[in-house]
């Protein structure tokens, strides 16, 4: 229908793309920067100053990965989060309200060192804080640490701290941790052993961060890519499911036909469909043409409320209803009426325009009706204008409705052009008022400064091909039809 008669939300504006290719630039710069600190800072297992400036090295260098993974989502989107990224995000079963972190992704660091031959532990204060623990109370053993690790965790945990204390392998993993109120807490452990000088495990160090926000953050976005890519199926299913309707339904036209077959005052015939360039979703526009058995020819455009599948649907059902009742012999403002009366009857209320036009060939007389639509343009020698339309109002509009009708002679050569209402740009279509009667005639002067190249063309075929080359590129937020119809000699 209409575009004038549907809403525009304003969608919500990405970020500049150059903005954030350059945090991008400047995060892996500091990350290189990074590196090469870590790399220069000595590896000396004895000095507890020096390990903990590793291992920051360490944290710091996660840190900017996981910043460059979000920016690069910030820029190109959910699609963008790599398969095996999401696989590897922990499942943690919940985070409690006022936890550590306040919500913010910058992580919490705490450390922690373990002695081996005394047995003894040391915590910092914020790993007690991290974990929720009483800051007077003895830190957690070795022993004592799966204790406070989720089940599924605690095997991959008691891994790496044997593999650690007996091969000297450092731990790098995530393990959710269970703080005394119940809540979990998501914890990135990294560590070392601490030799002694004799090279035998005397101690293992580790520094734990906090990242439950930033795997919340995480899911949250894998989550949502899932939701989308779920929506994009739907669509395109959507789309195609309408399209092979459409299709279904429209006459499948290979060239330009010539209705009645035979005969004096035949019309010389093309169409064509154009989709919006605004919208992927296929709307319920229609054009036909159908050779009746009493020799005459039956032409119709229309344009039904909305976009997808049910909205083809029910173009589909009111164009065969058209049909049948035009192969009947029911005059066109009749039948306007009664195409009314079903729409007005139908399930899911909508509102339609049409135009319905019967050729006596015998006579070279044009009969139609219009229901809230843009009338025929009638060339002739050159020039164009619109047809005066009779009485009609939008189909589904008002119960009851009557649809006066019009006759007009046409001439050989005459050229008849049909068209719903997003062919042309909305400040040039043609609205209804709200009785939904067309009420201008000077808004299709773009179509009918077509009349000089009409009068050189040879066939309705390029005749549509002058319309297509004229307003098919047009930014139209409706799809649209065009039929042309040239009486032949």
């Amino acid at each position: 229908m209409p575009s004038h008669l549907s809403a525009d939300h304003p969608a919500a504006q990405p970020p500049e793309r150059g903005s954030v290719d350059a945090l991008i630039s400047q995060t892996r710069r500091l990350r290189g920067d990074m590196d090469a600190v870590r790399r220069d800072a000595p590896a000396d297992g004895t000095d507890p100053e020096r390990r903990w400036q590793r291992a920051l090295c360490d944290l710091a260098m996660h840190q900017l990965d996981d910043l460059d993974a979000h920016l690069a989502q910030l820029r190109d989107g959910p699609s963008t989060v790599p398969a095996e990224r999401e696989a590897a995000l922990p499942v943690v079963q919940a985070v409690p309200p006022a936890s550590p972190g306040g919500g913010s992704l910058i992580s919490r660091v705490g450390s922690a060192e373990w002695n081996l031959l005394t047995d003894e532990a040391t915590w910092s204060g914020e790993l007690y804080q991290i974990l929720g623990r009483d800051p007077a109370a003895p830190p957690l053993t070795l022993d004592e640490l799966p204790s406070v690790v989720l089940d599924e965790d605690r095997p991959r945990l008691t891994s790496m701290v044997t593999d650690c204390l007996i091969d000297g392998k450092p731990i790098d993993g995530e393990f959710g941790m269970v703080r005394p109120d119940g809540g979990v807490r998501t914890v990135h452990m990294m560590g070392e052993p601490v030799l002694d000088a004799d090279g035998s495990t005397a101690s293992m160090w580790a520094v734990l961060r906090d990242v439950s926000e930033l795997r919340r953050s995480q899911r949250t976005v894998t989550e949502t890519c899932d939701s989308l890519q779920r929506q994009r199926q739907a669509a395109q299913t959507e789309h195609r499911l309408a399209v092979e309707l459409q299709e279904a339904v429209l006459p499948p036209w290979r060239g330009s036909p010539t209705l009645p077959r035979q005969g004096p005052g035949t019309l010389d015939l093309a169409a064509r469909y154009l989709p919006s360039s605004t919208s992927t979703l296929i709307g319920g526009n229609w054009y036909d043409a159908l050779d009746m058995p009493d020799g005459q020819t039956l032409l119709s455009v229309g344009d039904l409320t909305g976009h997808g599948v049910a909205v083809t649907s029910g173009m589909a059902m009111l164009l065969g209803a058209l049909r049948g009742m035009a192969v009947a012999g029911t005059e066109p403002g009749q039948l306007m009426s009664w195409l009314n009366q079903l729409l007005d009857a139908s399930v899911q209320p909508a509102l339609g325009s049409a135009v319905c036009c019967r050729y006596r060939p015998q006579s070279r007389t044009l009969v139609w009706a219009q229901a809230g639509h843009p009338a025929p343009l009638l060339f002739r020698n050159g020039t164009g204008r619109m047809l005066a339309p009779p009485d009609g109002v939008l189909l589904g509009a008002t119960s009851g409705a009557v649809y006066g009708q019009a006759e007009v002679p046409l001439e050989p050569g005459d050229l008849l052009l049909l068209h719903t209402d997003g062919l042309v740009p909305a400040r040039w279509g043609c609205r209804p008022d709200a009785t939904g009667t067309v009420e201008s005639t000077a808004d299709v002067s773009r179509l009918l400064d077509l009349a000089p190249r009409f009068q050189e063309a040879r066939s309705a075929q390029d005749c549509v091909r002058i319309v297509v080359e004229e307003f098919g590129e047009t930014q139209r937020e409706d799809d649209a039809c065009v039929l042309v119809a040239r009486v032949t000699t």
